[in-house]
Order: C-alpha cells, then structure tokens, then sequence
C-alpha cells in the first residue's frame, strides 16, 4: 500500500550541497568536495532541507546516527519499531526509506511490511506485536504500559527498552518535521 504525501510540494526547497555552510557540509560529507558528495553517496532530501538551519541539522546528524546505527537493538526490531512510527504518523519520506533499510538490511519482508501496517493483533503475546504494541502506546500516550512493558523486559535488557523508547521519540519528532516542511521523496524511493 502507498502512502501518499501530505504535502505535494516542499514548504522549504532543498538546498544543494555547494549552497551548504561549510560546518554541516564538512560534519554530513567528511572531506568530499560537495558535488562528490552527491556523486559518491546520495545526499538525501531531508538533510538538503535541514540544511536551512546547520547548527541543528550537525546535532541531528549526530543523534540520529546514535539512534540508527549504535542501538543495541537488532536491525528488524528497530525498522519494525520505525516503520511503524513512521506508519501512525503518516510520515511518506520515513516509511518509504525505512522500507527499503528494512528490506536491504534488517531482512525484512513484504508480510513483515504489511504486518507493521496492520498493526498489533489483539490480545497476542508475541515478540512482534509486542513490540508494535509499545510503539503504539508510546506514540499515542507517550508512555509503555505496565503489562506491555513486563513482555518487553522478557525479551530486552534495560539499555534494549531505553534505545526502543528514544528510536520512537526520534523518528515520531523526524516524522513531524518531514511531514510539516514537506520533505519529497527522491524518485528512486518511489
């Protein structure tokens, strides 16, 4: 299933990487001459759009590699838990990068997709509506119930629950900023 934009068109054009201050472009890029940068490695929409306001996109480049790439939950977990933030919220740019992250990376599959959509089956104990239980109540009264945290604490040490809870307040906060300044999808993720 698709999910549509909510947005057709961007509220802040994305901003070329020679057009960057040289700070975020140096933190985001390393070394690489800009047009290398976009030549070597795609440079994503979101962080073109970011780039309006460098401080910030520097501190969120940061964070959100903390968050994506150091958790110390497993890749399927996290995408599970990010595509189903980024499903509730509507969030076009997320699912569809998330999707493919999932698929290319965590092994994810089409029932595993359809799944998160569909969300947590009623009254089941198993480790994926669970976990899609927790985000839910995360993201819909920013706090994981008693009985659903008994079941997450089954499955996860302390630090796993800690990195699960900060992956939804990140990608619910990624999704509100995307969805809000209408980040476009690149069309290869279309």
């Amino acid at each position: 299933m698709d999910l549509p934009h909510r947005l057709d068109t961007p509220r802040l054009p994305p901003l070329e990487p020679d057009a960057w201050d040289a700070k975020y472009r140096e933190a985001l890029l390393g070394n690489r001459p800009a047009e290398m940068g976009a030549a070597d490695a795609p440079v994503f929409n979101i962080f073109k759009t970011l780039a309006h306001h460098p401080r910030l996109a520097t501190a969120f480049a940061a964070w959100g590699g903390q968050v994506l790439f150091r958790s110390s939950l497993d890749a399927r977990t996290r995408e599970m838990a990010i595509l189903r933030v980024g499903w509730l919220a509507r969030a076009t740019y997320e699912w569809h990068h998330h999707v493919a992250i999932g698929r290319d990376h965590a092994g994810m599959t089409d029932a595993d997709f359809a799944h998160v959509r569909a969300g947590p089956t009623p009254g089941s104990d198993a480790d994926d509506d669970v976990l899609l239980r927790a985000v839910d109540e995360l993201v819909g009264d920013h706090c994981i119930g008693d009985a659903t945290w008994q079941q997450l604490a089954k499955r996860f040490d302390n630090v796993q629950i800690i990195d699960l809870i900060f992956a939804v307040g990140q990608y619910t906060m990624v999704s509100m900023a995307l969805n809000s300044l209408g980040v476009q999808l690149e069309p290869e993720y279309r």
